[in-house]
């Protein structure tokens, strides 16, 4: 053999050697952690992600980034079965269309996105859970937490006496109804229908918010005064109404208001909100809960999670980005009074 190749062949098992040494050394090190662990999410408690909030909202939010720790002691209250599946399925119904800024398919027209899926995704974190988001219709929604197919849903769903027979509720925020009006406007609502004496205001056939504006209409009726209400097929029309001064305000759900009044800023015509009412009445504050199959174990560690969001300041970010700071609430509370059973 050679010198020069003698050489070379000696070179090339020097490096094979320093290869392999490097290898068993960067095995020995890596994840160390989680070594041994039966946990499948162990590495996790310990550790924090990056939820990003606000993503894809086609101008209707703020996006931002916000840090998240597991929290291990909250992840302990999980049922064993949630553990060892590692992740958090999330319900959401919005499927056609969605409601923006509620739920609805973001800018790449593929993700969904909205105020519903982004909370959902912050107490998956807290958890130290990977969230499963599942788009789904608004009654397919229930079938899966019914089935045990979806662990939680966070999809607007209010809470009332007549799901409490089969869901637990963990409130996170406020249901609300908003008067939406030309930023020009300086008409408020005060919270006191008599506001209403003398305006015209817009209103969807057949909800909840047009039950109690005819209601508000009749009592304004027997003192002497009016309220005129307006119907339109769709809110293209509404809008077109409302900037050429036909209508005075539009009533619609709080987050709709948001939405739109954040996404027309910068118009020639921009709205803003005039006012919100709850959407349970006069006499109690509805609300808004994340939702879980009766009795499965859940809804204790997901109100410990939101809990935590509240007092630590990711919560606020979230609803501030979606602009919808009006309907935050001070604590989630486990099944708390929800609609009567003669307005379920």
């Amino acid at each position: 053999m050679p010198a020069t190749t003698r050489v070379r062949t000696a070179l090339l098992r020097s490096l094979a050697a320093a290869a392999a040494l490097t290898a068993t050394l960067t095995a020995c090190g890596g994840n160390g952690s989680s070594a041994g662990s039966s946990d499948p999410g162990a590495a996790k408690k310990s550790s924090q992600s990056t939820v990003t909030v606000g993503a894809l909202s086609n101008g209707a939010a703020r996006q931002t980034d916000l840090t998240v720790p597991v929290v291990a002691s909250i992840r302990a209250e999980l049922p064993q079965r949630v553990i060892d599946a590692n992740e958090l399925v999330i319900g959401v119904g919005a499927l056609p269309s969605g409601s923006a800024p509620i739920n609805f398919i973001g800018s790449d027209q593929h993700t969904l996105t909205g105020s519903e899926p982004d909370i959902g995704r912050l107490v998956a974190a807290v958890l130290g859970l990977k969230p499963v988001v599942k788009n789904s219709t608004w009654e397919n929604l229930f079938v899966g937490i019914d089935s045990g197919r979806t662990d939680v849903g966070f999809s607007n769903i209010t809470d009332t006496e007549e799901r409490k027979r089969k869901y637990d509720f963990a409130s996170y925020r406020q249901d609300n109804l908003g008067f939406e009006v030309l930023k020009s406007s300086t008409w408020n609502f005060t919270g006191d229908y008599e506001a209403l004496a003398g305006q015209t205001v817009a209103v969807g056939a057949g909800t909840n918010q047009e039950r109690i504006l005819l209601e508000w209409k009749n009592k304004l009726q027997k003192e002497g005064k009016s309220l005129t209400v307006k119907y339109f097929p769709d809110n293209n029309s509404t809008y077109l109404a409302l900037s050429s001064h036909k209508i005075d305000a539009y009533f619609a759900p709080n987050p709709g208001v948001a939405y739109h009044s954040a996404k027309d800023a910068n118009t020639p015509n921009p709205t803003r909100s005039a006012g919100t009412y709850s959407g349970a009445g006069a006499t109690l504050q509805g609300l808004i809960a994340a939702t879980t199959k009766k009795d499965s174990g859940l809804v204790k560690p997901v109100a410990d999670a939101l809990n935590y969001l509240i007092k630590n300041g990711q919560y606020a970010k979230v609803l501030a980005a979606w602009n919808l700071s009006d309907e935050a609430l001070p604590s989630s509370q486990i099944n708390p009074p929800g609609l009567p059973l003669s307005n379920s």
